[in-house]
């Protein structure tokens, strides 16, 4: 297909309660959204990079920029655009993978539309709904973190995961572990928050016996994760490190993890998560998929994602209302623990244009080939 339009939209969505990590704080999530027209059909992507480079390097100005300025001219380049291409087409771009994967997702959609054909059947699932967890932010006081743990227990959510930092994690994550039970599903997450010389403290988390830590140490550590699965009974899971199928190897191969987070927005796109998913499930490690605030647009994909038969641990991918009061797209219920598979073309979803327009917290940004 050929790509006669890219419409970037920047909007504003509160959530339902502020949502807190041991890069900060959030009380709205600022969404970067791409709307792509070919002269097939056409496609929604959505990029999960931060307002701010507190997660990652990327945030949504500069993956803005990115794909104006040198992402987008490489698709109107190209004489035939196949989402299957886009890594080759994209390689002349270093790093940047939230901006190439919101591109790829549009580029998905569009093209799997255009053929009838849903990104489950796509990417390769196998089931049609998927066990879901719930990541739950830092909270001001013990009290209010097992309020808001038992309203997700209530609802049915099928694994609990706790964000951590140094001074929140031994008896937060005790407290919680005392209120679900022995047998529930917790894992918790650090985002990066600790050193290898915390080693000993992050061992007394294995009386709570977690289903896993995540990313404890630096991304870029891969040594000091380690000497930390040497350590402790907990398995240790990598998120952040994990960029690309390569690297998920030589960390698997190295000892440093034993399960993995996939994001695919933060490794490329949709079909870089599923060669990481590939190269686990050849290895017999497990993967799960983590969130990043989703709107309906990548929930719909990530759910897709999360129905291939590597991904054998619930993940992130919650019902819209654990984060929205209205979502852009028909939201996604909990159903006994699950959310369904989107079964139509494409994404499955419908984009809520009204809402993309009500939300804007700038005027559409319309990129189109030069005229030659």
């Amino acid at each position: 297909m050929k790509v006669d339009s890219i419409t970037l939209h920047r909007i504003a969505m509160p959530l339902v309660r502020p949502f807190e990590t041991s890069f900060g704080r959030e009380t709205e999530r600022v969404v970067l959204l791409v709307h792509l027209v070919t002269d097939v059909g056409e496609g929604w992507g959505e990029c999960v990079a931060g307002a701010t480079p507190g997660y990652s390097s990327e945030y949504v100005e500069g993956c803005a920029h990115v794909i104006e300025h040198h992402l987008a001219p490489l698709l109107f380049g190209a004489p035939v655009l196949r989402a299957a291409d886009l890594e080759r087409l994209f390689a002349p771009v270093v790093g940047h993978r939230m901006a190439k994967a919101a591109l790829e997702a549009a580029v998905l959609d569009a093209e799997l539309r255009a053929s009838g054909t849903s990104f489950a059947r796509h990417l390769g699932a196998v089931r049609n709904e998927v066990d879901c967890g719930v990541s739950v932010g830092i909270s001001p006081t013990i009290h209010e973190l097992l309020d808001e743990v038992q309203g997700y227990v209530d609802a049915g959510y099928r694994r609990i995961k706790l964000k951590i930092k140094p001074g929140w994690d031994l008896e937060p994550v005790r407290r919680v572990r005392e209120l679900i039970g022995p047998d529930a599903a917790l894992q918790v997450d650090a985002n990066t928050a600790y050193t290898r010389r915390d080693i000993p403290h992050l061992r007394r988390l294995d009386a709570s016996r977690l289903l896993l830590i995540e990313q404890p140490f630096d991304e870029e550590d891969i040594a000091s994760h380690v000497a930390l699965a040497q350590a402790i009974e907990t398995p240790v899971c990598l998120d952040e490190s994990i960029v690309s199928a390569g690297v998920a190897i030589d960390a698997i191969e190295r000892g440093a993890t034993s399960i993995v987070n996939v994001k695919p927005g933060r490794v490329g796109g949709y079909l870089p998560a599923v060669a990481i998913h590939d190269a686990c499930l050849a290895r017999g490690i497990p993967v799960w998929c983590g969130g990043m605030l989703e709107t309906g647009i990548g929930r719909a994909m990530n759910v897709a994602l999360a129905a291939l038969p590597g991904f054998t641990l619930p993940g992130d991918t919650s019902a819209s209302d654990r984060y929205y009061a209205e979502d852009l797209t028909e939201p996604f219920v909990l159903n006994d623990g699950r959310l369904a598979v989107p079964t139509g073309p494409g994404s499955g979803v419908t984009v809520r244009t009204d809402l993309v327009r009500a939300w804007a917290v700038q005027p559409p940004r319309l990129l189109q080939p030069r005229a030659r």
